[in-house]
């Protein structure tokens, strides 16, 4: 301790009387907080992404839409890996096009454990197709099923 004159007559007290002691309150509420969050995100996450087949459904309007403006980049972007590799740019509408004008989705098939989707899809002036959509890292286009 010190000496010294001091402003009172006692000695300055210790300030921590008592043996110290940690709580585990603030660390379970951690981990709490964070199971709650993974349990929120894997329970939300379909909400708001949507199902398996509405994501096929869009991909497909959107595919249709790009094939339909001419748009190559963008309709090649959309297929999956295995077709990029078949296909250049500029054949893709070729490819995947069975009618004139905008095709449109008419139904889309498949089993909720699949990953694969079958969408099928018909032209105003006549036609048919089905494609098939991937979802691998987002759902992609990868190829024609058997026409319905």
């Amino acid at each position: 301790m010190t000496s010294g004159p001091f402003l009172y007559d006692d000695d300055p007290a210790p300030l921590h009387t008592g043996t110290p002691r940690r709580s585990g309150k603030v660390l379970v509420l951690v981990f709490g907080a964070t199971v709650l969050a993974a349990v929120l995100m894997v329970v939300l996450l379909p909400l708001i992404k949507g199902s398996s087949e509405d994501q096929a459904r869009e991909v497909t309007g959107v595919f249709l839409v790009v094939i339909d403006t001419a748009t190559t980049e963008t309709a090649y972007g959309l297929l999956c890996e295995a077709e990029r590799a078949r296909l250049a740019p500029e054949d893709v509408a070729a490819a995947y096009t069975a009618g004139k004008g905008l095709g449109r989705v008419v139904s889309v098939q498949g089993a909720d454990g699949e990953r694969s989707r079958r969408v099928d899809v018909e032209w105003p002036g006549g036609g048919e197709a089905q494609l098939v959509v991937v979802n691998a890292d987002g759902p992609h286009v990868c190829g024609l099923g058997p026409a319905a």
